[in-house]
């Protein structure tokens, strides 16, 4: 029996994340070893998010049930979604009611640990480190491309949001206007 097969009888034909039905494929949970017991079936949806989960936030919410899944797949994706828009609130209160088996911790945990060595951090101009959710202040007049107006040296952007594959650029609003801005012509507040 194919692992595909076996992930279609364990759930029912169903999203193992969110219940859907709809555009169901095989998703490896790190670090795989190409058994069921290490996979899930997932949607469209999940599938296009579950490494970036801040893309699609309100999705998560199904997490409400899928968490309490007794397969150590589900709870471990379920912990690492959690835990990657922990910063957003109502992830951090699921979370501090999740229980996880010690084993099971340790291999939700080697797979965030693995995912923070590949990312780069984000930096201003100084070197200081960004977050999500961070003040900063423009060095530099910048022409706005498309938006008609010139984002004034010593402008502060608050609030700003990092880019999962990019770390050499930021989302902000200047003006009221949502732009995105390089690193190198911010400061940290």
């Amino acid at each position: 029996m194919s692992v595909e097969s076996e992930l279609r009888e364990r759930s029912g034909n169903r999203c193992e994340l969110c219940s859907s039905q709809e555009n169901l494929a095989v998703y490896e949970v790190y670090p795989s070893d190409g058994s069921a017991d290490r996979a899930l079936l997932l949607c469209d949806v999940c599938m296009k998010s579950v490494d970036n989960p801040a893309e699609n936030l309100n999705h998560w919410h199904c997490l409400n049930e899928s968490m309490w899944s007794q397969l150590p797949a589900v709870q471990v994706s379920a912990y690492r979604i959690l835990k990657k828009i922990a910063h957003e609130g109502w992830p951090q209160d699921m979370l501090d009611m999740l229980y996880l088996e010690p084993e099971v911790e340790a291999w939700a945990k080697e797979g965030l640990e693995k995912e923070e060595e590949k990312a780069q951090p984000v930096r201003d101009s100084n070197g200081n480190i960004l977050q999500e959710g961070d003040a900063v202040s423009i060095i530099k007049d910048l022409p706005v491309k498309g938006a008609g107006f010139t984002a004034k040296q010593g402008t502060t952007v608050k609030n700003i949001h990092l880019l999962a594959d990019d770390p050499t650029h930021i989302e902000g609003r200047v003006n009221g206007v949502k732009i995105f801005l390089k690193t190198e012509f911010l400061k940290k507040l």
